[in-house]
């Protein structure tokens, strides 16, 4: 059996946790005045945006741990999460993959946007019969 590799090392929680709460505030500030949500990234430092996207795969895989579903956010992290069959020994690829660009996620994740919003605009990359995580989001 393969061991699970953290998406975040635990002396980063606290460091996580203030990237995702100062790149909330950055985006819902920005959210205020773009006319579209679809577009708010924030100018935020790399690390902010790593750590951040961390933080909330973290936060994610606790709400819904399993082996079922992977979701990626490239190129800062990748969880595993809900019940369900597990990925093929020879691929470990999951049946159900999820891939989204950091600002979509993080969007996501702190209730800028909706799945529905961001599916319908073509943000989100998704395979498999599990491919909607709106009932578990915002984080």
């Amino acid at each position: 059996m393969m061991e699970h590799m953290a998406v975040i090392l635990e002396k980063d929680l606290k460091r996580g946790h203030d990237a995702l709460v100062q790149w909330r505030a950055a985006a819902l500030e920005l959210a205020d005045t773009t006319p579209h949500r679809l577009t708010t990234s924030p100018v935020l430092p790399r690390p902010v945006w790593a750590m951040a996207v961390r933080y909330s795969l973290f936060l994610l895989e606790r709400r819904a741990p399993g082996p079922g579903v992977e979701v990626r956010v490239a190129p800062w992290g990748a969880v595993k999460i809900l019940d369900g069959p597990e990925s093929d020994p020879h691929n470990l690829t999951p049946p159900d993959v999820i891939e989204l660009d950091p600002e979509v996620w993080l969007r996501l994740a702190c209730g800028i946007t909706t799945w529905a919003e961001e599916k319908d605009a073509g943000h989100i990359s998704a395979v498999g019969e599990r491919d909607d995580l709106s009932d578990l989001l915002p984080l």
